[in-house]
């Protein structure tokens, strides 16, 4: 059971909404926070530092999952979505957070690239963040409060060979949030995006062993010389979506260790 900063458990926990103010048990405002890709690397950082911080948190992921509020839904799929916040909100209240994590990369020649392969990538990357904003923001619109965090890529900047599918859609992701920003700043919702540098994630270590990249020469490549962990990208994540950063909109706020600035 998630525990409440007053002892009681989500469980037992009731939920009163009083015009847009929705309280617990113990007179706290309540956020709920939705992180797609949850199951793993950034996604399951996330997550785990939003419920550090007092949120209560789903996840959405393609992989099933036993934890405590993880729901099994593919996000290129708008059926799948709309059912697992419709769930989430039965358990959990309305969401006024969404972390857009979910991703999919592919390694291939241009030229060897089959259009299937070329949608995949664009309907994971880039479609389901449109599905995903799509079915949490009247939420946010009623609460007149919602925090948008999409998890683009430092190859937006830089570019990247073998993943132009890839590059592309979080390229597009990026523009969708400074223009989500614009649109929804007026209801009280700021929309940023956090392109991540080089991550130690299940993702980079399996391109790794296929041959795609290199750690030690990106960690070279770095200033700060190291790798990144999933937990820098969570950190950056809580912070936008603290109250202190409701004057952040619209921004692309790298963590990358120095490249790509």
């Amino acid at each position: 059971m998630h525990l409440l900063s007053c002892g009681i458990t989500v469980a037992e926990s009731t939920v009163l909404i009083i015009g847009r103010t929705i309280l617990d048990d113990c007179g706290l405002l309540v956020k709920t926070a939705v992180v797609t890709g949850g199951g793993s690397g950034i996604g399951r950082a996330v997550a785990q530092r939003l419920r550090a911080d007092g949120l209560h948190v789903a996840t959405i992921d393609l992989n099933e999952s036993d934890e405590q509020f993880a729901y099994t839904a593919d996000v290129t799929n708008p059926e799948q979505v709309a059912a697992a916040l419709t769930a989430i909100r039965a358990d959990l209240g309305p969401v006024t957070v969404l972390v857009n994590s979910a991703g999919l990369e592919k390694f291939k020649r241009f030229t060897d690239l089959k259009f299937d392969d070329w949608q995949r990538v664009i309907d994971v990357n880039l479609n389901g963040v449109f599905h995903c904003i799509q079915a949490v923001l009247p939420d946010m619109i009623e609460a007149g409060w919602g925090r948008i965090v999409n998890i683009s890529s430092s190859s937006t900047h830089s570019g990247q060979p073998y993943m132009s599918s890839y590059v592309a859609a979080k390229s597009a992701v990026n523009g969708l949030t400074k223009s989500l920003a614009l649109e929804y700043g007026p209801a009280g919702i700021t929309v940023n995006a956090v392109p991540p540098g080089f991550i130690d994630t299940p993702m980079l270590r399996k391109s790794e062993a296929r041959g795609y990249l290199y750690v030690d020469k990106n960690i070279e490549a770095t200033p700060v010389r190291r790798i990144g962990r999933p937990e820098d990208i969570a950190a950056a994540c809580a912070f936008l979506i603290s109250e202190e950063a409701g004057y952040i909109t619209g921004q692309i706020l790298g963590v990358n260790g120095g490249r790509n600035t």
